[in-house]
């Protein structure tokens, strides 16, 4: 029976799936890659990495699926966003990648929205400001301090399309991770000839755009070999992380949202049209669905908070849970069940690598506000939870302040496996959290799309039909709700006060 291969380029690692022609998940596996910190705020990867895991995680998958490499009727790839990888022409890249999450580039930021005519004229532009993660910003960034790399430059790819430039030897993109570079059109879906001129980027740097269920190219023989695959399979465009996991979870049509929690938090709602907020606090970009877009916020360290305090305060934890056979993640969710909600007061601003939505801050910094002697570990991580959902709610906030309707949520990532953290969000967001069948988020999203782009079914939406189905729905508990409104109604108060602090202690460091 035929297959579909889906392939995830994470931050931590790259996932792959396994998928029939019916959408019924038959093997996952996962390969994890090093992330370089070489100074604060800075982060990069080796994209020879992500090639290293994709052919790791790519040959596991066969195997844990039992599938025959000749079986794979399509392939597609998802990745982490506006990640920049600079290539002459030849596969080494020229330098490490900087990523979605390095916060390096304010000073470029500012001289894009000043050469662009100023914020709103920028959002006009590309629906979007200018924010440190973006890949624009990083180009010129490279540009200016280390101009022989930029001079050698060839070609400039987002992370997943390096891994299809090594896959099928073409220099593509698609519309939904395109619109996270900064220079897309992403009204008329289309490179911005404008914003490039003014930024004097050469066009031809960017590689070709296609749809997200378009076939961009076919296996070479040599990568196959190193996939364990076979010559000759489709390569469809896929998408950007977002973009791929909204597929995943069936957030192809109006209303529906999707809150996921990864390294990164994310709200995601689909738009027949596109909407965009004036403020520029959350994103305007193309779904991966032809001729859709989507708004979403997003949370630099939501799930990386909790990652944050397990490795660096967990040690017990992560001993225990080796010995019991368990997730070290269970046995802190459950001491943070024995805390009282609302903490006693206790906050946790989850800022820990700057801040994206709503406040595009790269200086702001965590912090937990309201210790008291009557503090536990139990409320510290409680408040931790309740904090990151917090952050979410800002972006719900924003969406219902555009009129973007919200019918429900649905909750995917590690946020979604924890039952308390499920009932959390619903309590915290006040709607409804619904579950799916669908948990593998952007790896089963692109293999979908994979599945569009080789007829194996006639659209995303019809794709998404005939996999994606509802198995569960939380409500919110009315008084917890309450509680959750009033903690809300002060937490979005403290960046504001913090704020001028945040960027006095950023310039101590």
């Amino acid at each position: 029976m035929p297959y579909l291969l889906g392939i995830d380029i994470g931050t931590s690692g790259t996932k792959t799936l396994i998928c029939d022609l019916h959408g019924k998940v038959l093997a996952t596996a996962t390969a994890e890659h090093p992330i370089h910190a070489p100074r604060p705020g800075w982060s990069e990867q080796d994209p020879r990495d992500w090639w290293k895991s994709t052919c790791a995680a790519t040959k596991a998958v066969l195997k844990n699926a039992k599938a025959k490499p000749a079986e794979i009727k399509g392939i597609g790839l998802s990745g982490q966003m506006h990640g920049s990888v600079f290539l002459a022409d030849e596969p080494k890249p020229l330098r490490r990648a900087l990523l979605w999450n390095d916060q390096r580039t304010a000073e470029q930021c500012a001289q894009i929205t000043e050469k662009a005519g100023g914020r709103e004229a920028l959002i006009e532009l590309v629906a979007n400001p200018a924010l440190t993660g973006f890949t624009a910003p990083k180009i010129l960034w490279v540009r200016q301090h280390e101009p022989r790399v930029y001079e050698k430059t060839k070609h400039i790819l987002l992370p997943k399309d390096y891994v299809r430039y090594l896959m099928t030897g073409e220099y593509a993109t698609e519309v939904s991770d395109a619109s996270g570079t900064l220079l897309l059109d992403v009204v008329n879906r289309r490179w911005s000839d404008r914003l490039l001129s003014l930024l004097d980027i050469d066009k031809a740097l960017l590689p070709r755009m296609h749809e997200s269920p378009e076939v961009t190219g076919t296996l070479t023989h040599s990568a196959a070999r190193e996939l364990g695959l076979v010559g000759g399979i489709p390569v469809v465009g896929g998408g950007g992380d977002q973009a791929a996991s909204a597929v995943g979870n069936g957030i192809v049509s109006s209303g529906v949202v999707s809150a996921t929690m990864g390294t990164s938090g994310v709200v995601f709602a689909h738009s027949d049209a596109p909407t965009r907020d004036p403020q520029g606090r959350v994103h305007t970009m193309c779904h991966a669905v032809p001729g859709k877009w989507s708004v979403f916020g997003c949370v630099l360290a939501a799930g990386g908070s909790f990652q944050w305090f397990r490795n660096q305060l967990g040690q017990a934890e992560v001993a225990a849970a080796k010995k019991k056979g368990v997730d070290p993640y269970e046995l802190l969710v459950a001491q943070a069940a024995e805390a009282p909600a609302g903490s006693e007061g206790l906050f946790f601003l989850p800022y820990l690598t700057g801040e994206r939505c709503p406040h595009a801050d790269p200086n702001a910094r965590g912090a937990w506000i309201g210790i008291t002697s009557r503090t536990t570990r139990a409320m510290l991580i409680r408040a931790l939870l309740e904090g990151v959902t917090f952050a979410m709610r800002d972006a719900i906030e924003i969406m219902r302040g555009m009129s973007i309707p919200i019918t429900q949520v649905r909750a995917s990532g590690g946020g979604a496996r924890s039952a308390f953290w499920r009932q959390l969000q619903a309590d915290i967001y006040n709607a409804p959290i619904m579950l799916t069948n669908s948990s593998e988020g952007g790896a089963y999203g692109v293999a979908l799309l994979a599945g569009v782009g080789t007829g194996v079914w006639s659209s995303v939406e019809e794709a998404c039909r005939a996999t994606i189905r509802q198995t569960g729905r939380l409500s919110p508990r009315k008084k917890l709700a309450a509680v959750y409104d009033k903690q809300y109604a002060i937490y979005r108060k403290l960046y504001f006060d913090l704020k001028e602090r945040f960027a006095e202690i950023a310039g101590q460091c």
